[in-house]
């Protein structure tokens, strides 16, 4: 039987294979979001960060990519990804900025 390792959105088990995939700023980056809690805002962040670089709002069950997994996917995308790691980093900060925007947002809606 197929067991599929594709998940809905980017999961944060893939975060140990994806460290050594870019430079050391990078690295040490991916090991300090991997020591918070599921819940935090850095970790929802960081996986903002995937999802939008891998594309996974498209990903679907019978797509290329979904059948080699999240984590084969998750190498490429950051390998295949042409800014610096001080650009993705960038790009963290931001979805920082913007789960925050949100969270505020929800909070004073209720």
């Amino acid at each position: 039987m197929h067991k599929c390792k594709t998940e809905l959105l980017f999961p944060t088990h893939v975060l140990a294979s994806i460290t050594d995939t870019r430079g050391e700023s990078w690295q040490l980056l991916v090991k300090e979001i991997a020591s918070f809690k599921p819940d935090s805002l850095e970790l929802m962040a960081f996986t903002l960060l995937m999802v939008r670089i891998g594309n996974c709002v498209f990903c679907n069950s019978d797509s290329y990519r979904a059948m080699h997994g999240c984590q084969q996917c998750a190498r490429q995308a950051l390998q295949r990804y042409r800014g610096s790691d001080d650009d993705l980093i960038n790009l963290y900060n931001a979805a920082i900025s913007e789960v925050e925007e949100y969270l505020e947002k929800k909070k004073n809606n209720e």
